[in-house]
């Protein structure tokens, strides 16, 4: 074998070993960079108005005549009904339920003996139109001059407010949300020397519409939280 030959063999040798060299450099950095990342939460946050109201009016009678007591009842369920059409709610939005009767008599647990018959009548209005039903509920006392009493009511019949065009507003409170864990990120990364690589992982977010606070439970927080995984590099 003549030197020429010698020296090509071996020049494709080191040319193989090189290449080898760095096929395994790049193989170690991938190694040692694969767990270099980064989790973070995002948050947007917004305070917006409730755009439906669920407003239940319950009123009571109580009486030994059955007979009479429907009477009543169904006067008393017409002076509501009329009283809420005058003030601008539509009859669409006005729902009478049955009324429930209570024989005190076959109640072990009642202790007024003095009536045997309690009968609720409940009067739900849902609209989504919040300020204008706002504005009545604080004027329902007008309906104590006609002798019509709403009782308190208890859990099950409690005011409610939604907010149901939270869909519109999804996109948006993602985006924002990502947009404030890409920031967190960043500033990981250059605290520690490193620059943002892409998304290794990211999730749909978590939403929750709740109440501001207990005293104004027509204005609702909407809040999303998502987390979002970085990889790293130098």
């Amino acid at each position: 074998m003549d030197i020429n030959s010698r020296f090509s063999q071996a020049a494709v040798i080191a040319a193989g070993i090189a290449f080898l060299g760095m096929c395994i450099k790049s193989g170690i950095d991938d190694f040692v960079n694969k767990d270099r990342v980064v989790t973070v939460k995002g948050l947007s946050e917004k305070e917006v108005e409730a755009d439906k109201v669920t407003w239940p009016i319950p009123t009571k009678e109580l009486g030994n005549d059955l007979t009479q007591l429907y009477h009543n009842i169904n006067v008393t369920t017409n002076k509501v009904k009329t009283f809420l059409k005058q003030n601008g709610v539509k009859d669409d939005e006005i729902s009478v339920n049955a009324p429930v009767v209570i024989d005190l008599n076959a109640d072990q647990y009642s202790t007024n003996k003095g009536y045997r018959y309690n009968i609720t009548s409940t009067i739900t209005v849902t609209s989504r139109n919040v300020k204008l039903i706002r504005s009545i509920m604080a004027r329902q006392g007008e309906l104590l001059k006609q002798g019509v009493a709403v009782v308190e009511g208890n859990w099950d019949n409690r005011t409610t407010y939604e907010y149901v065009s939270f869909q519109k507003m999804k996109p948006e409170m993602m985006q924002e949300a990502i947009k404030n864990a890409e920031t967190t990120a960043e500033q990981f990364a250059k605290n520690s020397s490193s620059r943002l690589d892409k998304i290794t992982r990211a999730d749909q977010g978590q939403f929750s519409i709740e109440d501001r606070d207990s005293n104004t439970p027509y204005i609702k927080k909407v809040r999303v939280v998502t987390t979002v995984t970085y990889s790293l590099k130098d």
